[in-house]
């Protein structure tokens, strides 16, 4: 279901929704499900060196093979970091259509915009 509209999500779009969610909250942030989000909310607030975003790659990476089985990022680019802690990360990879029921021989390169701090 979309976050957005209520509307029902199917195949790429709730992976879509899946992933900017995964990445946008905060690990430990949840009462019933600590473990769910990622580190990346953490990281966007340093200065955007080189190693810093490295580590938002990681982050990221590691947190969609965790919380998001029907995806796998292979790369990230930082398209925009503002002063006041904005950032845009694009994602890619893979979209595995029936990943979450462990099959992984249909797949299709899909890429995914997660904007963190627009206000």
């Amino acid at each position: 279901m979309s976050a957005g509209s209520g509307k029902p999500l199917t195949n790429w779009e709730h992976v879509e929704q899946s992933i900017c969610k995964i990445l946008t909250t905060p690990k430990r942030s949840r009462l019933m499900r600590r473990n769910f989000g990622s580190d990346v909310p953490e990281l966007i607030d340093a200065k955007m060196t080189r190693r810093s975003i490295l580590a938002v790659y990681a982050a990221s990476a590691t947190a969609i093979l965790e919380w998001e089985p029907r995806y796998r990022m292979t790369a990230g680019r930082v398209t925009r970091a503002d002063a006041d802690g904005a950032i845009t990360l694009e994602i890619f990879g893979t979209y595995y259509p029936r990943g979450h029921r462990g099959d992984y021989s249909i797949s299709e390169s899909a890429s995914v915009r997660v904007i963190y701090g627009e206000g």
